[in-house]
C-alpha cells in the first residue's frame, strides 16, 4: 500500500512539473507578445506625433506674410 501512495505521488508531482513548464511557457509567450503589442502602439503614437507636428510646423510658416 505504501509503494502505490508513493508511486502515485512521485507521478502526481511529475504531471505537475511538466503542467508548471507549459504554464510558464505559455505565461512567457502572452508577456512577449504583450510586450511587442505595446512597444508597437508606442512607436506608431511617437509617430504620429512627429508628423503632426511636422504638419504644423510647416503651416505655421507658411502662413506668416
Amino acid at each position: 500500500m505504501l509503494k502505490q501512495t508513493l508511486l502515485c505521488l512521485f507521478l502526481s508531482s511529475l504531471f505537475i512539473t511538466s503542467g508548471c513548464a507549459e504554464l510558464k511557457d505559455a505565461g512567457k509567450t502572452i508577456g512577449h507578445t504583450t510586450r511587442d503589442v505595446t512597444t508597437a502602439i508606442g512607436h506608431a503614437s511617437r509617430d504620429a506625433a512627429k508628423s503632426v507636428k511636422a504638419e504644423l510646423d510647416k503651416e505655421e510658416w507658411a502662413s506668416e506674410p
